[in-house]
């Protein structure tokens, strides 16, 4: 039974590694220190006789006893209201936990996959944005502990591909949604579901003509799971390529959830890109994968999740 550290395992995306790795037939070590993740989500994965977790802060040095076949170096605020407030914790685990999980990929001889994200592509100049892409990431700005923390922990991978010869892959995460996230997290899906199903008004960002594009969570780790097993070592573009713009999205959850409250505009952040869509081509040629899951399909199978998460706030 091969076996994987997953670092950030009480995070949204974390959670559902571990529980696609577990079904797969490997043995998990969980690794999270609770700053954004959420203990809820360990709670069917601790039932699980091939789950462990440790609680650590993975900018701290890791000892690891035992042997390893895999890092998943999931571990990182994901959303603007969390590393919007803390943005130096943001950074540490960008360079310094991409750093102690790549010491022990090295150590161990293990496979490293880094969860990188589409914000590497900035506010983009290039549309759809391809791997290819450098992007257009302004550095001292509100969102660059993200954006440049993302960025440095590539470079990172690659140097220790390089140099000292460790297995590695990235994958670049486009928006994702599904059950697990936290409603107060600021991402746009549990904000706008919050918010229909409290019968709040739905609040957009600008005029809404930003456009996203979203991808199921089983998708994407679907995804995640082929780029790992691949020979690929580049950045490589996870995410759904059906894009469309905020206010149309907004619309779409209004619908899902039978809400009748109107959508209120507020001004738009900083730095906050104007368009986000995935050229999946490498995705598709090289892992033979592309998303099942529609979205409208997609916001009801989570609808159950955040109607509970609701019902828990009102008691």
């Amino acid at each position: 039974m091969p076996r994987a550290l997953v670092t950030g395992a009480a995070g949204f995306l974390g959670s559902h590694l571990c529980t696609h790795l577990l079904n797969e037939g490997w043995e998990v070590v969980g690794m999270d220190n609770f700053i954004t993740g959420d203990r809820r989500n360990l709670t069917e994965l601790e039932k699980d006789p091939g789950f462990s977790f440790v609680h650590h802060d993975v900018t701290q040095f890791i000892s690891f006893p035992g042997e390893l076949d895999g890092i998943f170096h999931f571990a990182s605020p994901a959303s603007p209201i969390d590393y919007l407030q803390i943005p130096i914790q943001t950074m540490k685990v960008g360079a310094l936990g991409t750093h102690n999980c790549l010491g022990l990929a090295l150590s161990k001889n293990a496979r490293f996959i880094l969860a990188s994200t589409s914000e590497c592509y900035g506010d983009p100049l290039v549309h759809p944005q391809p791997e290819s892409y450098y992007g257009n990431v302004n550095p001292v700005g509100p969102r660059g502990c993200y954006d440049e923390a993302k960025r440095f922990a590539e470079a990172l991978t690659m140097s220790y591909h390089r140099h000292h010869g460790v297995e590695t892959r990235i994958v670049r995460i486009f928006n994702t949604y599904g059950p697990r996230m936290r409603l107060d997290d600021g991402r746009v899906l549990p904000a706008f579901i919050g918010q229909a199903l409290r019968g709040q008004p739905l609040s957009v960002f600008g005029d809404g003509s930003q456009t996203r594009s979203f991808c199921y969570v089983d998708d994407l780790v679907n995804g995640i799971y082929q780029l790992f097993q691949s020979e690929e070592v580049f950045p490589t573009n996870i995410g759904n390529p059906r894009e469309m713009s905020i206010l149309e999205f907004a619309e779409k959850v209004q619908e899902a959830v039978g809400s009748s409250m109107p959508i209120t505009h507020l001004p738009l952040p900083e730095d906050d890109p104007k368009v986000r869509q995935p050229d999946i081509t490498k995705a598709k040629s090289l892992l033979a994968w592309t998303p099942k899951v529609e979205l409208e399909e997609g916001i009801q199978k989570c609808l159950d999740y955040f109607k509970g998460r609701v019902a828990e706030e009102r008691q």
